[in-house]
């Protein structure tokens, strides 16, 4: 086994449990991205304003990619309860 085979072997448990993590709590690293991006806005004085705005959505659809990277496909949060009918 190659070094970057082992390397991976390492890595995909952090890898699941990042993904798990994202999918748990998304909405809370989303919420702090546009409260950061509000801040460092503000203190820029607007002057970056259409960057700083297309970094958060890079990062926004980031953590949304690894909370789906499992094929799942189901938009809604894990606590979300399912719609009435659904099966």
């Amino acid at each position: 086994m190659g070094l970057m085979d082992n390397l991976r072997a390492k890595l995909e448990p952090a890898k699941d449990k990042v993904s798990g993590l994202a999918q748990q709590h998304g909405h809370k690293v989303a919420h702090g991205l546009d409260k950061a991006a509000k801040v460092v806005d503000d203190k820029t004085k607007h002057k970056y304003s259409d960057k700083i705005n297309t970094g958060t959505g890079k990062a926004k659809d980031a953590v949304d990619r690894l909370a789906h990277k499992d094929g799942g496909g189901d938009a809604s949060p894990p606590d979300t309860p399912p719609p009435p009918g659904a099966s």
